[in-house]
């Protein structure tokens, strides 16, 4: 990866985004993007569109989601230990102990999810797995009074987690899902610059589809996109106690995985491929036997119907700390995406 795209990778990661409080990371999306694009674009979603060619034909839209699990402030208690609530889908017992950032007006708050210790419990409460409402962030206050001078109702929370490698291609972030993905549609919109791509490409970093897909469903609907691709993390089965007769046998560091079923139309699913063979870019085969949980699902049915496709860079550990992927993976998703981008003009039938 080059190093300065794999700068801004690390500046879009370590930014904060959970649903609803995307705006830091849409900020650093559009300062990237508007010397590369045609025109940019933020609506009130905060989705923020990146148009090459807008005159083309056809409209081809990508999307890759820019907001991230997190947590929001719902209550202090007398001693004045805050009380969250999770956005998006939390695995509620890998939280106690984590350190985290409350992003309040006037800055970040360092904190930690506090929790009875061990040589604390009895025997039932070591049993016992937590409950969200039953941990509590420590900011180092003793009062409520403390905690709400520096804290307010509704403030964003997130993993205080850098992204660093383990290996020269291997990194670690609890970020990667999903600012790759908007990471991605910059990428894409820096590869197509001087390419003169015949599709009106609209290259968008969505909102809030961690909780329900909200930035892509408004997005396609404005578009009115004749084809689309969504780009996301996807599972894995490349380590201990993931059972490959569920999953699929794809694997960190096999390239971007393209996604075949029930969601994907089957002409933008053999497109993908065949552009993947002739950029000589490895790819995988993801299956998936109904909706994909994916932006590609609002898509698919927005309007009259998108031809969708969708491209899964692969990850491990999702919705955790330690997020794995590789960078070679990530580059070869937004090579696939651009190579795709040129290929697609109006004479292309996409009826199945």
């Amino acid at each position: 990866m080059r190093s300065e795209s794999e700068a801004f990778l690390k500046k879009m990661v370590e930014l904060p985004s959970p649903s609803g409080y995307e705006q830091p990371v849409q900020a650093a999306f559009r300062e990237y993007v508007t010397p590369l694009a045609d025109s940019v674009e933020t609506d009130v979603l905060g989705n923020v569109h990146a148009v090459v060619n807008p005159g083309g034909n056809p409209r081809l839209m990508f999307a890759g989601h820019a907001d991230q699990i997190g947590f929001i402030v719902r209550h202090f208690d007398d001693e004045g230990f805050l009380y969250v609530a999770a956005v998006g889908g939390i695995d509620v017992p890998t939280v106690p102990s984590k350190r985290v950032r409350i992003w309040t007006k006037n800055g970040p708050i360092l904190g930690v999810f506090g929790r009875k210790s061990v040589h604390l419990m009895n025997e039932e409460d070591r049993k016992k797995q937590p409950e969200m409402h039953e941990l509590w962030v420590d900011i180092g206050v003793s009062s409520a009074a403390e905690a709400r001078a520096k804290v307010a109702l509704g403030d964003p929370v997130t993993f205080a987690e850098p992204l660093e490698h383990i290996t020269d291609d291997l990194c670690i972030s609890p970020g990667f899902d999903n600012k790759m993905g908007s990471f991605v549609m910059a990428e894409t919109v820096r590869l197509l610059k001087g390419k003169n791509p015949r599709a009106s490409i609209h290259a968008i970093s969505t909102t809030q589809e961690e909780i329900g897909l909200r930035g892509a469903q408004t997005s396609a609907f404005k578009v009115d996109a004749k084809v689309g691709v969504a780009v996301d993390v996807g599972h894995v089965s490349d380590y201990p106690g993931v059972d490959k007769r569920k999953v699929g046998p794809n694997r960190v560091g096999g390239g971007p995985m393209i996604c075949r079923g029930a969601n994907i139309n089957p002409r933008v699913f053999e497109m993908l491929v065949e552009t993947a063979e002739a950029e000589k870019i490895p790819y995988q085969i993801e299956v998936a036997a109904r909706g994909t949980g994916t932006d590609a699902n609002v898509m698919q049915i927005t309007r009259a119907g998108m031809a969708t496709g969708l491209v899964s860079t692969p990850l491990r550990y999702m919705h955790s700390t330690c997020e794995l992927m590789s960078l070679t993976d990530i580059e070869n998703t937004a090579r696939l995406c651009a190579a795709f981008a040129l290929r697609i003009n109006g004479d292309i039938d996409f009826t199945p």
